[in-house]
């Protein structure tokens, strides 16, 4: 048995994703032969080349002619004509700097602030050129734009194969289509976590089938997947692309899947399945979620571990699956199904550390978890110490009473360097509606605590929850500022109607009136809504173009690009013992 995993773009091509080498654990463990493969770490490797470049450029200018002279100023969707000038005069340079830019970014040389910021521009620009012959389709370090709509199963059947607009069709031909095709697997599994892998991995289940008619079972699966599971069944067309979709969690599923394919038997008894079965799609049943506990440690091998676009290697790791809240309005963990909770225990957890530090001589593990609960923070750093395993790590926190100044001590003392807090909303109203369970005075002091501890304090707020005001928003800023010394970075949005989240299933409940969905976005996980009171969604944008317009200036942004070059980056200032800079404090006033 033979199964070749994909992981296609567009991720953050700074750290792996866990979902490949999670999967390839469980089949490797259980005699299958697994070839793994990140196509988001090599595809941004390939297009970060001078050749690649060089051809972009060459691209452009037979569509555009030398210096934009043949620029069709009458057609639609084209680039200004000032961007493809930018190009075409800049481009040649910027193709001579790309590879050392790329050198610099994963070298010690990405924290010298001056070096550092001109490698992230270099490469922010070659993105673009690279970018410009698929216009309005546009990859970058933090997504890809499609230029079709990819929430739509009609639009994604044109854009598997719009050679005019696919940037991946061409890379995936000269590169994982050839792979492929002399492995011979028995199974391809595409796991797309995200809506912006979504055209990448339906383009490859485009070219595996229909390009090259390949003789193996595709199938799909990821969080994303896995949020469409009802969807797909009302769009058979889609199938044309793949054959099957495993949904929610995968171990087990995918390999009955690989036995069933090699054995030639039927799929109606493999569990979490959504299969073609001639003319018709059928859903099997779902299955008991595995515990955490009982799936081995993530295999990184066949992993690219030399081509994340990072300074320093760091590893995805889970010290639970699911989240041990899990009731969060606004969130969608579960899918609209019972939430599955199960953890690690704080020795195996140190288990998994050591021996991925043993075997990819990683120091810093990134904890992917929704949430690291406060047993785990209580009892990780004794266990640590005792093992004299010296890391560094972060995650997700909830601002919970019993995170203690004494536990926050505790897990900086034991190498925890960055910690991001679902603060949301500072406004008691909101935080209430949206059943977030936490209060402003434990945010208040567990931000003054983690800080004094040595900790990277990293939050993610929103405005327009259903029923806030601009009172209520402006609550929020209050704080925010009110911190101001103890906050070093943030993510900040408006709200989201996500599919299956507590918001979308009762919206009743949360003062929604109605939410809007289109026949037309039959793969949607996102909805337009109107509310009963207080802000809506226009307004609430402008509430946050506002506040962003309030933001100092980073001279170094390469930082605070990502959830890893942020933590990177302040693992970086504790070893070198340099102070953490505030995120709404002006640099100029940091002597003050």
């Amino acid at each position: 048995m033979k199964v070749m995993l994909l992981f296609p773009p567009n991720w953050t091509p700074s750290m792996p994703h866990l979902a490949l080498p999670t999967l390839t654990a469980f089949l490797r463990e259980h005699g299958v032969e697994v070839i793994q493969r990140d196509l988001n770490a090599t595809t941004f490797d390939d297009i970060l080349t001078r050749d690649h470049m060089l051809e972009s450029l060459a691209r452009l200018r037979d569509m555009y002619g030398p210096n934009a002279s043949h620029y069709p100023e009458s057609r639609p969707n084209l680039p200004k004509r000032e961007q493809v000038l930018w190009a075409l005069q800049h481009g040649p340079s910027i193709a001579n700097q790309v590879e050392h830019a790329k050198r610099t970014m994963k070298s010690e040389a990405f924290f010298d602030g001056d070096k550092g910021l001109g490698a992230f521009e270099t490469i922010i620009r070659a993105l673009e050129i690279a970018s410009l012959p698929f216009y309005p389709a546009s990859l970058n370090l933090q997504t890809y734009i499609s230029a079709h709509p990819t929430d739509s199963s009609q639009s994604l059947l044109k854009a598997v194969r719009d050679e005019d607009h696919n940037i991946f069709l061409d890379i995936f031909r000269k590169g994982i289509l050839e792979e492929i095709k002399h492995e011979q697997p028995d199974v391809v599994g595409i796991s797309i976590p995200s809506m912006p892998q979504m055209l990448a991995g339906m383009t490859l289940g485009y070219l595996i089938k229909q390009e090259a008619g390949l003789d193996c079972h595709v199938t799909v699966g990821g969080p994303h997947i896995s949020m469409l599971r009802d969807e797909l069944a009302k769009a058979p067309a889609i199938f044309s692309l793949f054959d099957s979709a495993v949904v929610f969690d995968g171990e087990v599923s995918l390999l009955q899947l690989t036995e069933a394919i090699t054995e030639g038997r039927d799929l109606s008894h493999v569990p979490n399945l959504v299969y073609r079965d001639g003319d018709d799609i059928r859903t099997t049943d779902r299955k008991v979620p595995e515990k955490i506990a009982d799936l081995p440690l993530p295999d990184f091998d066949g992993m690219p571990l030399d081509k994340y676009l990072a300074p320093q290697l760091a590893l995805p790791l889970l010290t639970a699956r699911g989240c041990y809240f899990g009731k969060c309005a606004f969130c969608n963990v579960g899918y609209g199904e019972a939430e599955s909770f199960s953890q690690l225990r704080a020795e195996q957890l140190a288990d998994q550390m050591i021996a991925l530090r043993d075997k990819y001589g990683v120091r810093h593990i990134f904890f992917s978890d929704e949430a690291i609960t406060p047993k785990n923070l209580r009892h990780l750093p004794p266990v640590l110490k005792e093992r004299d395993a010296s890391f560094h790590w972060g995650g997700c926190v909830r601002f919970e009473k019993v995170v203690s100044k004494e536990m926050l001590e505790g897990i900086a003392d034991a190498g925890c360097r960055m910690i991001l807090f679902g603060l949301e909303s500072a406004a008691e109203a909101v935080v209430k509606k949206m059943i977030k369970g936490t209060f402003a005075d434990d945010m208040s002091r567990i931000l003054i605590d983690s800080e004094a501890a040595g900790i990277w304090n990293h939050t993610f707020f929103f405005f327009g929850f259903p029923g806030e005001t601009l009172s209520d928003a402006q609550e929020t800023v209050n704080f925010l500022f009110q911190h101001k010394p103890y906050i070093h970075s943030a993510a900040m949005g408006t709200f989201l109607m996500e599919r299956y989240s507590p918001a979308h299933r009762f919206p009743e409940r949360f003062g929604v009136s109605r939410i809007v969905e289109e026949a037309d976005k039959d793969l949607a996980i996102y909805f337009d809504y109107e509310v009963e009171e207080g802000m809506d969604a226009d307004f609430a944008d402008h509430v946050a173009d506002r506040f962003m317009d309030t933001l100092p200036t980073k001279s170094y942004p390469q930082f605070y690009a990502n959830d890893v070059y942020r933590f990177l980056y302040a693992s970086y200032l504790a070893e070198t013992e340099q102070r953490m800079v505030p995120w709404l404090i002006p640099e100029e006033g940091m002597a003050q």
